[in-house]
């Protein structure tokens, strides 16, 4: 990806910067956050659907937020990453716990950035594999 290791981002400068958004409402924590690596939980709890397991759309905006950090991380001072394409396969239902996600690159360009989302449970069992591509763009004046 770079040929430089990648550096730690603070992760106060992150968790700030989602107040009062969606990332707030479903409970997502970043955990940490690199140009290689965006780590991330979300609880169980009041992320289910009405049969009482975890809604998929919710695994899903786990996925897409550590997939934006990440492509935001790449993409480069004077630029902002925003999503053009997402996808998930689910794998497993939950009813209770906190899942983990953790986003990798899978390609990062200049213009676009791909990363895969892997999401597993507290046995570390898959419950979601999410795929999201960003487009880098220069930021708005």
């Amino acid at each position: 990806m770079t040929d430089t290791p990648p550096t730690e981002v603070p992760i106060e400068v992150l968790r700030e910067s989602g107040r009062g958004t969606l990332l707030e409402r479903m409970g997502i924590e970043l955990t940490s956050a690199t140009k290689d690596r965006v780590t991330g939980t979300m609880p169980v709890s009041g992320n289910t659907q009405p049969y009482g397991l975890l809604h998929g759309g919710a695994s899903v905006v786990l996925a897409e937020t550590l997939g934006s950090y990440a492509a935001m991380l790449n993409a480069g001072e004077g630029r902002i990453a925003v999503g053009v394409d997402i996808n998930a396969t689910h794998h497993r239902s939950l009813r209770e716990g906190v899942v983990r996600g953790v986003a990798t690159p899978v390609h990062v360009g200049r213009s676009t950035a791909c990363f895969d989302v892997v999401v597993t449970d507290e046995q570390d069992r898959r419950v979601c594999t999410s795929r999201i591509t960003c487009a880098l763009l220069d930021a708005p004046r």
